[in-house]
């Protein structure tokens, strides 16, 4: 986390949360959607504005975090910016090594692949050292041969199993 948000947070503790107004979808792309886009529909079915701006991605990139109850958020100075997930909290970018497959998250975190899970819309997960994330779709041709020489064994799971699984939630203000 950012020194300056630590900074905001001492000075401002009790700002109020913030709840659907920021989404990342499958691909690793973070959306702002606003009253009105909220109105128009749920997430990822009408995903809002693509945020572009690098600065403002690195900035949520580096503050983005979860809490005890498996929701994902960005802390923006002293406020919560909770995160609706179309998919997982991590979207893995990978990359062939020397070692198999190097992964790295959508926010450049690096992670080491423990697990892997095809869900029944054939989409890849990899559980690592970090969390679940969903394989990006670009990057299924390493994934297939990482499968295909035995690095990896997927196991099936439904989709709706993943978050009680791994202890995240696609939308933080739905109920329970």
């Amino acid at each position: 986390m950012d020194d300056i948000v630590k900074a905001a947070l001492k000075k401002w503790p009790h700002v109020p949360h913030c709840h659907g107004w920021l989404a990342l979808d499958a691909r690793g792309d973070w959306y702002m959607r606003d009253e009105r886009v909220q109105a128009a529909g749920p997430f990822p079915q009408v995903k809002g504005s693509r945020i572009v701006h690098e600065k403002l991605r690195e900035f949520i990139h580096r503050n983005y975090l979860s809490d005890e109850a498996g929701n994902w958020f960005f802390q923006n100075g002293p406020q919560r910016v909770y995160v609706q997930l179309e998919a997982a909290p991590w979207v893995w970018r990978l990359q062939e090594s020397v070692e198999g497959v190097a992964v790295c998250s959508h926010t450049g975190r690096e992670a080491q692949a423990e697990g892997c899970w095809l869900d029944e819309h054939g989409r890849l997960f990899l559980s690592t050292d970090i969390g679940l994330g969903l394989v990006h779709t670009q990057d299924m041709g390493i994934a297939a041969q990482a499968v295909e020489s035995g690095l990896w064994t997927p196991n099936e799971v439904r989709f709706d199993e993943l978050p009680a699984r791994f202890g995240y939630r696609l939308d933080p203000a739905a109920p329970r």
